[in-house]
């Protein structure tokens, strides 16, 4: 494991591991990176110091602490984490669960965490995702599982998208990440990856706050996709084995 991704760089390059775990397992809120193609976590890291990948929701700690990162680290310690990362295997760590109702939540350090007790809330037009074993998580485990609640027919309305296109309303997924949606070439892989990452690059995507080389390619994706369509793609594309 390269220095970077274990200890980082003081006073500004903090060690990729802390957020995104040693095996680069992530969460909902940030992202994984376990199993992405070397060249495109370069190319990330190059368009976050740049300035053309930002966040619609600039307020939030992890994008901007990402963006910070990113201007401060080297390009032998970017390209050490990249190659690290790209020679894993993300692990099928989340369940997507379709359902009217989720455990009642709170925010807890940027993403949810299920309250003690029974009570229920609906889930409405969210993604609700939480780490199954909370204490497991917030101590920094690769081994930590996750359970994302969807609304009702989702994954089965984010199949129809990904892979037809919904009646010209988007483009197939597939064309680009693959059939599977485990990638090709130097476009990642997001079958298996957290649905709350996945709904936010959409709508970064939708609204311009994420350019650089891969925006062009995902605009008419994009462009007229409504929030419960982005939700659905997220359901249906975690759902799957990476």
């Amino acid at each position: 494991m390269p220095e970077v991704v274990v200890h980082g760089r003081k006073p500004d390059v903090w060690a990729c591991g802390y957020c995104h775990r040693a095996e680069g397992t992530g969460g909902p809120e940030n992202t994984s990176l376990a199993g992405l193609p070397a060249a495109y976590i370069i190319q990330q890291m190059a368009d976050f110091k740049s300035g053309v990948r930002k966040t619609s929701v600039p307020q939030r700690v992890p994008p901007a602490t990402m963006i910070a990162v990113a201007k401060a680290t080297t390009p032998a310690e970017v390209e050490a984490a990249a190659a690290y990362f790209s020679s894993l295997s993300l692990k099928p760590l989340i369940r997507v669960i379709e359902s009217e109702l989720a455990p009642k939540t709170e925010v807890r350090g940027w993403h949810l965490a299920a309250l003690k007790g029974d009570e229920k809330e609906p889930v409405g037009q969210r993604v609700i995702e939480m780490p199954e074993d909370l204490e497991q998580f917030v101590s920094r485990d690769s081994r930590s599982h996750f359970i994302a609640y969807v609304p009702l027919g989702s994954i089965q309305k984010g199949k129809e998208l990904a892979t037809t296109g919904g009646a010209g309303k988007t483009v197939q997924c597939t064309i680009c990440h693959g059939p599977e949606l485990k990638g090709l070439g130097p476009i990642p892989g997001i079958a298996g990856r957290s649905p709350s990452y996945l709904v936010r690059q959409l709508f970064d995507f939708r609204e311009g706050t994420r350019a650089g080389i891969s925006s062009a390619l995902m605009k008419p994706t994009v462009e007229h996709l409504t929030i419960e369509d982005m939700i659905a793609l997220a359901a249906y594309a975690a759902s799957l084995t990476p």
